[in-house]
């Protein structure tokens, strides 16, 4: 069973069911692992503490972490984040960064390990952004190199949408490459420059996709040199996904864990899996490819571990 990380207070329940926001996926997804026997029990999933303030700032600016955490978010900040910045989305964001960075801990020690959430990638130093409050790796992969677990890291985007806030807390880090590979029409339309961008015509499919992700994901691996990988395994690049323009089946969803899985503990670099987006309204549908990374990672430490 490989080491999966998740906390109940990743939804957040004051959230209305008619948000754009699906937030009732982390859930899903939990239930979806259990009933799929990844995870035997409920009690076998690994439990985060909420993240400090300390380790926020890592990545956030200290007055934006205190706001969050003090209930002071301005109107204009929390339209941008597109939450109501209430005690349970802070919470949630919270523990969902701990949740990636007990992930990253787990991974170091067993090879691979993911979280039922995180992959918040638009947040940057100054604030939040698009359904994003905290940057969860940027802090993770922050602390491991602050305490010397690892002395260089890859980000592994494949979110539909470009990884702009990860991107613009490590633009200057020669220590963590960041590699996005997103659809180059959809949001964010002011993108960043990450250390490899690989910018996607809307409409491409699973061949062409695939095609690309293994050249991006090859080449990023052979510049960085990771001690660890971070890999956000959004599902929006779905035909299906609301706010996604590339045409993925869950075929080449499947294929894509795979690829990614197979290619970075092959090399025996430890692989961190987090959720990214997704935004069907069939949550059954969704929790299914959310899914399929954790299978993947199953998958894979039986082969490679």
């Amino acid at each position: 069973m490989p080491p999966i990380v998740h906390h109940e207070a990743y939804v957040a329940r004051d959230l209305p069911a008619t948000h754009r926001f699906p937030m009732g996926k982390f859930r899903a997804v939990a239930e979806r692992l259990v009933a799929d026997d990844v995870v035997a029990e409920w009690t076998d999933f690994a439990r985060p503490v909420a993240a400090p303030a300390r380790w926020l700032e890592l990545a956030h600016d200290a007055a934006y972490v205190d706001a969050v955490l003090n209930g002071r978010v301005e109107d204009a900040v929390a339209r941008r984040i597109g939450f109501p910045m209430t005690e349970p989305v802070a919470l949630r964001s919270r523990c969902a960064v701990a949740g990636t960075v007990l992930a990253a801990r787990l991974a170091l020690e067993h090879g691979a390990a993911c979280n039922t959430a995180g992959g918040s990638h638009h947040a940057d130093r100054t604030g939040g952004a698009g359904f994003c409050v905290f940057n969860d790796v940027g802090v993770a992969a922050n602390l491991l190199l602050a305490e010397g677990h690892i002395r260089r890291a890859l980000v592994i985007d494949l979110d539909v949408h470009q990884g702009d806030g990860t991107a613009r807390i490590f633009a200057h880090d020669p220590r963590v490459f960041t590699l996005s590979v997103h659809c180059e029409t959809n949001w964010p339309r002011r993108k960043a420059v990450s250390d490899m961008d690989v910018g996607l015509p809307p409409g491409t499919d699973d061949a062409a996709y695939l095609a690309a992700v293994r050249a991006a994901v090859d080449d990023a691996l052979e510049a960085a040199r990771p001690d660890l990988v971070f890999y956000n395994a959004g599902v929006d690049p779905h035909r299906d996904d609301r706010l996604g323009l590339l045409d993925l089946t869950d075929e080449g969803l499947a294929a894509r864990e795979a690829l990614v899985v197979e290619t970075v503990m092959r090399r025996g670099v430890p692989l961190v899996g987090v959720l990214g987006g997704g935004y069907s309204r069939d949550l059954d549908a969704l929790a299914g490819r959310h899914a399929l990374l954790h299978k993947a990672v199953k998958a894979g430490l039986r082969a490679y571990a």
